[in-house]
């Protein structure tokens, strides 16, 4: 019998980052994971403090990049890869009213921080932008799949992982602890994605899901050492590769990639780029997105000792480390969650 303080069900960022908070804490843990959800893997990986479609702030933008950069750098340093591409983000302004706009935003409180107040000429011949750009600050791109790749190498080394689905069936209740197969456990952690949807437990929650697709193309003439954001997103890579993305898809929910998202993304990327280019990937993943885009954390309304950590949505490198501090602070040390990511908002 393993006898261990947390069981977590998931292996994504959301299981990730609330089994680093455990090590920090010198808890034992083991994680149970079929590898069924890919959006972590998939995802793009930036981080940026800002909605660039309306120039608003992401919500306690200030708040997760405080907790979660610091956290990333020590798992470069434990884990001994590099996750951390600080990359600046510059929008491409499609008119002089978003310009202003720009400006406008740039004047508020709480976006002076991030956003930059000079226009950015374009002098790049392969990219259509007569009204510049305007940069946003503290910005980057986290490698996501290569943390969870990382992650889970070093977590099977330690006997940590069982590559397995999870039987809710076999999950056996108890006043103080739980026991699933041969292990005891003092709390249970599900931080499936849209995995949730079969969880006889948390599946009362609205946790809708959003089909996300991506590709990747090598285009050599187009040299931008920068994000550059229009109607897609433009993210390089390294070696003349970029990633573009993301389709935003409601009725699938599989992951299969599909020929109208790679249609739809190339559309949107020649509106912008004038070069050629080659689609080498295109990869897809269900994005857990909750109808008020917050995360769902909390408690089960009749088990005390089996929580939920999901709905990251499309910011999960920025919210994953600030949402799996607040579980365990709400677990250990009996302080309140924030109201906005309660899961108890929905019962």
């Amino acid at each position: 019998m393993n006898n261990v303080d947390y069981l977590i069900v998931g292996s994504g960022l959301a299981g990730i980052l609330f089994a680093e908070v455990l090590t920090r804490q010198h808890k034992t843990f083991l994680i149970i994971d079929d590898a069924s959800q890919q959006s972590s893997v998939v995802a793009g990986g930036l981080y940026n403090p800002v909605i660039l479609k309306r120039f608003t702030g992401v919500w306690k933008a200030k708040e997760q990049l405080d907790i979660a950069m610091p956290i990333y750098e020590r798992l470069e340093n434990s884990l001994g890869i590099k996750l951390d591409h600080k990359i600046s983000v510059k929008r491409l302004f499609n008119s002089i009213q978003e310009q202003n706009n720009w400006f406008l935003a740039a004047d508020k409180p709480n976006l002076s921080k991030f956003l930059s107040h000079k226009i950015i000429t374009n002098d790049n011949s392969s990219i259509k932008a007569d009204f510049g750009f305007g940069t946003v600050l503290r910005t980057g791109r986290i490698d996501t799949s290569l943390l969870v790749q990382a992650y889970k190498e070093e977590l099977d080394k330690k006997g940590l992982l069982f590559d397995e689905s999870f039987n809710y069936n076999l999950l056996d209740h108890h006043q103080d602890h739980l026991n699933y197969n041969k292990i005891k456990t003092k709390h249970v952690v599900f931080a499936e994605g849209f995995g949730l949807k079969n969880n006889p437990y948390f599946n009362h929650l609205p946790l809708n899901g959003t089909k996300g697709e991506l590709i990747t193309i090598f285009a050599p003439d187009l040299k931008i050492d920068y994000v550059l954001k229009s109607s897609v997103f433009l993210i390089p890579i390294g070696n003349d590769y970029y990633l573009v993305g993301a389709t935003y898809e409601w009725e699938d929910k599989t992951n299969a990639i599909t020929q109208k998202a790679k249609s739809e993304l190339i559309s949107k990327l020649t509106k912008f780029i004038k070069c050629d280019f080659d689609i080498v990937n295109q990869v897809a993943g269900i994005r857990p997105t909750v109808k008020d885009r917050r995360p769902l954390v909390g408690r089960h309304k009749i088990y005390d000792n089996m929580y939920v950590l999901n709905g990251l949505g499309t910011r999960g490198v920025m919210i994953a480390p600030y949402v799996a501090q607040q579980l365990f602070d709400f677990i250990e040390h009996k302080l309140p969650l924030n109201l906005e990511i309660n899961s108890n908002r929905f019962e």
